[in-house]
């Protein structure tokens, strides 16, 4: 009875961990380079790591998200950047760490720092990047950013830095509740140098609304199940005691 009480108890935790997972991927569906958690529903994604904060989950475990690429729109704004394959834009994290994200609605802050769309700022070739007055700003195909100066000659921009892109292939990394990707154990991703972005685009949410859906349903079915399992047993232990109080 123990086993089968722990059991239902165990399937209860699963599924509602699973059905916030869900709602977390639903609520960021609209949200810049946003990749999405992904749930077995026996397994789930995230679980606490040495290094950062990440949502812990119950059961088993999958340390990974859904890599798949989101849709590429073009917004002709030129420090809007979209990245290629399985690279990420390396940025520092609050705890000063090195951490990575597909955002590329990048801006520079009042202080001139460039940072991502939500604030965390953008790793160059030596830490973050800063950036000068200018009176235009442009990134290249392999990252690296040019400006003109006020009142330079728009025909010999100046290099500033270059960003780093990091290859995540053959690394073990997990996704942290400030949605940036970690190094399993710390560490850093390698540059990889031959990385391509493109400027003036940028990487929608890879979110499957109509999968997402549909996923939530299943999941809510699935509580259910759990649930009725747990009444059974409840229902079972009810009777035997019945019967011990007849024999007595």
């Amino acid at each position: 009875m123990d086993r089968l009480v722990y059991t239902a108890l165990s399937g209860l935790r699963s599924q509602m961990s699973a059905q916030a997972t869900i709602a977390n991927n639903i609520a960021n569906a609209s949200t810049t380079g946003f990749r999405a958690e992904r749930v077995s529903f026996d397994r789930l994604v995230l679980q606490q790591q040495g290094g950062f904060n990440s949502r812990e989950m119950a059961a088993e475990e999958v340390q990974d998200i859904d890599r798949s690429a989101g849709t590429v729109i073009q917004t002709g704004r030129p420090l809007d950047i979209a990245v290629s394959d399985d690279n990420w834009i390396a940025v520092q994290a609050r705890d000063g760490s090195e951490a990575y994200t597909r955002r590329g609605d990048l801006s520079v802050a009042p202080s001139g720092v460039l940072e991502t769309g939500d604030g965390f700022p953008v790793m160059g070739s030596g830490g973050p990047i800063t950036v000068p007055p200018h009176q235009s700003i442009a990134i290249a195909g392999d990252g690296t950013i040019t400006i003109v100066p006020p009142g330079g000659d728009a025909s010999q921009p100046q290099v500033i830095d270059k960003i780093k892109l990091a290859d995540a292939q053959g690394s073990q990394t997990a996704k942290g509740l400030d949605n940036l990707l970690h190094v399993k154990g710390g560490g850093v991703l390698p540059d990889n140098l031959e990385a391509k972005c493109q400027s003036g685009a940028l990487e929608q949410s890879n979110v499957n609304l109509t999968q997402a859906l549909v996923d939530m349903i299943e999941n809510q079915r699935s509580y259910e199940v759990q649930a009725n399992l747990l009444k059974e047993a409840k229902n079972m232990d009810e009777s035997a005691a019945s019967l011990m109080r007849v024999s007595a």
